[in-house]
């Protein structure tokens, strides 16, 4: 058995089965291609919440999101079966923003990598001194240094 701290063991076994779940046993076509990202549980383990994502734009993402909550109280009932709790966490579905998020990053990276490199070897072959820093300060700024 992995160490850690049960809410988070519980979380991953309500993630492992809400993700079989809903491959094999819930047929409603209005979920769509969702995958489960993460399970937060509270330390009490009464609440669960799980984080998916969605293929498609906003309406299919809305789409999906009726659909995981009219399947609620079946996927309740599917894993009261399956795991042994004494209680059956609530279970409430949010979109996780944070996948929209990280892709966002990896295109500024991107945009930084292609038209940054122009702008950061003019500076780089800009002596010091003209910069106003001490040699060998090069593209380093101090926390007290302030622009006049």
């Amino acid at each position: 058995m992995s160490q850690g701290s049960r809410p988070d063991r519980v979380a991953d076994q309500i993630r492992a089965e809400l993700a079989l779940l809903l491959a094999r046993d819930v047929h409603d076509p209005g979920i769509g291609f969702v995958t489960i990202t993460r399970v937060q549980m509270t330390p009490d383990l009464q609440q669960a919440r799980i984080f998916y994502t969605s293929l498609g734009d906003d309406k299919t993402r809305s789409n999906s999101g009726r659909a995981l909550a009219r399947a609620v109280p079946f996927l309740r009932r599917q894993i009261g079966s399956r795991l042994r709790l004494k209680r059956v966490p609530d279970l409430t579905f949010s979109y996780d923003e944070s996948i929209a998020g990280q892709d966002r990053i990896e295109q500024l990276l991107a945009e930084i990598r292609t038209g940054g490199m122009s702008a950061s070897s003019e500076a780089a072959s800009e002596p010091a001194a003209e910069r106003g820093g001490p040699p060998g300060a090069a593209g380093r700024r101090e926390k007290d240094d302030v622009e006049p």
